[in-house]
């Protein structure tokens, strides 16, 4: 969340709840709704690691608001973020140590466990087909991400079904 928070900082200042509402925006139902306590740790972190400064603004009506602002240190981490590569596929992978290693000791029958893992991959795909037509169709940072979710768990579904041929 450090970074998603410094970016939009970078584009202009704000507020913990003018960032929770700006990442609600975006992204809507499909992307975990920011706890605000969290926001607020987490701009008082990046204030100490020097990424972010703030200012008092006095209100009115109301208590004052710490207001952040992203620093040239904070560009330079946001730079460094958008240069370089995201992880890739996962080589370690939870499921498939199991896959192997269950079997190999006697803990339990590899058919067993793809059939549980494709059953929780079918649970969550239906649980995204529902937030993919409950999601705003004008939304498309929503959308794409509901869709490269939806086409990350078809890989996996693929891949358990290869899984079944190769090693059942």
């Amino acid at each position: 969340m450090r970074l998603h928070l410094l970016a939009l900082l970078s584009k202009e200042p704000a507020h913990g709840y003018e960032l929770k509402q700006a990442l609600e925006q975006l992204f809507g139902s499909a992307y975990p709704s920011p706890n605000i306590g969290q926001i607020y740790v987490t701009l008082g972190r990046l204030e100490k690691d020097g990424l972010v400064r703030s200012v008092d603004v006095e209100q009115s009506n109301r208590p004052n608001k710490k207001v952040y602002y992203c620093t040239a240190q904070g560009r330079e981490a946001l730079d460094e973020w958008v240069d370089s590569p995201t992880e890739g596929p996962r080589v370690r992978d939870e499921f498939f140590m199991k896959l192997v290693l269950a079997p190999l000791t006697g803990i339990a029958d590899r058919m067993a466990l793809i059939n549980r893992q494709r059953r929780h991959y079918l649970a969550i795909m239906r649980d995204l087909v529902e937030l993919a037509q409950q999601t705003d169709r004008e939304n498309r940072p929503a959308q794409l991400l509901i869709e490269g979710a939806m086409l990350h768990l078809q890989a996996d579904l693929d891949w358990l079904e290869r899984c079944q041929e190769d090693l059942a």
